[in-house]
């Protein structure tokens, strides 16, 4: 039961995975969440940082696209100076945003690395597709009301998951240890 939890990796940020990185795990497509991975819930414009890890994506040719849960009015806004691709109403925890975006894009799941901060949307929603998962920690410590329930549940599964595999912990990148 606890391994549709699991995440393939735990990166504290996901500006400090490398095109390279991605590359040398065969993986050709990043999928990402938006609040509080790519951007803070309340900052839409993102960071330098983002935009310079866009940029080495765009330049080593993986595309990013951002799959939310959130409405298309909300997600195009937010995507709108950063000039992403997404599919909104994801319905995440469900892999139909993933599904949709990977096919879209002519894929396998070995292909596709799906980011986000949440075990229970995320990263269950990557495990249900097939495709690598990668958990960060969030970009800030507050969330909009309705992801509250999910980070108490949250907290009671990375517990758990961290006995079942003690060898679970936050890394700098795909391939270095903290």
């Amino acid at each position: 039961m606890l391994e549709k939890f699991k995440p393939t990796w735990m990166v504290k940020n996901i500006y400090q995975v490398s095109p390279q990185e991605l590359q040398a795990k065969g993986i050709r497509a990043v999928f990402s969440d938006l609040d509080n991975t790519l951007i803070a819930w309340n900052n839409p414009d993102g960071t330098p940082e983002l935009r310079h890890w866009m940029d080495d994506l765009h330049a080593a040719g993986i595309p990013l696209i951002v799959i939310s849960n959130n409405s298309k009015q909300r997600v195009a806004r937010a995507t709108a100076s950063l000039k992403l691709p997404f599919i909104s109403r994801a319905l995440k925890p469900l892999s139909f945003g993933i599904t949709r975006a990977r096919r879209k894009l002519g894929l396998k799941p070995h292909e596709v690395v799906m980011v986000g901060d949440q075990l229970m949307t995320d990263v269950i929603a990557a495990n249900r597709a097939g495709v690598y998962s990668i958990l960060v920690q969030p970009l800030i410590s507050t969330d909009k009301w309705v992801t509250w329930p999910n980070r108490v549940m949250e907290d009671l599964v990375e517990k758990r998951l961290k006995q079942k595999y003690p060898d679970t912990k936050w890394q700098e990148g795909l391939t270095k240890d903290e």
